[in-house]
């Protein structure tokens, strides 16, 4: 019987525990009209932990929603590669309010999705959102995170 080296034994012991306390990623995978990840995102600077509500944005799948906004539908007009990823030219509607009654308005859009976790908005200051994995947003924000997308 051949007898290991005591680092690698340790060293085996030690990724062998690691993949068995690993937690399964039982989000939604990317997808929907950017391929994004569903769920919420922070703005450049904000933490996943204690964002201010002008930092958070929420998709979905079918749009991407504010803190004022909600049930956002995007229709893409143009997508074109960019980079490493996507530039996409969108008319979106929203309601014009977080809850409660509201109008629906429409706006053109510009979204720049470089990878699945990532977005930016160049017409709106060029402010870059990256997603926040569930177990790092506050309790209060856990059940804004979408279930599960279209």
């Amino acid at each position: 019987m051949m007898r290991l080296p005591r680092f690698v034994l340790f060293g085996l012991t030690a990724l062998i525990a690691s993949s068995a306390m690993a937690e399964v990623d039982r989000s939604p995978r990317p997808g929907g009209v950017y391929r994004l990840k569903p769920g919420l995102f922070v703005a450049s600077g904000a933490r996943c932990q204690d964002p201010a509500n002008a930092a958070l944005r929420r998709y979905d799948g079918k749009g991407i929603s504010t803190a004022h906004t909600r049930a956002c539908v995007a229709r893409v007009l143009s997508k074109r590669r960019s980079g490493y990823g996507y530039r996409y030219s969108v008319t979106q509607s929203c309601i014009d309010a977080g809850s409660g009654p509201g109008k629906r308005f429409t706006e053109r859009q510009t979204i720049d999705v470089p990878d699945a976790l990532t977005f930016s908005m160049p017409a709106k200051g060029g402010t870059t959102y990256r997603y926040c994995p569930l177990d790092q947003l506050p309790p209060e924000l856990r059940s804004a995170a979408p279930a599960s997308h279209p």
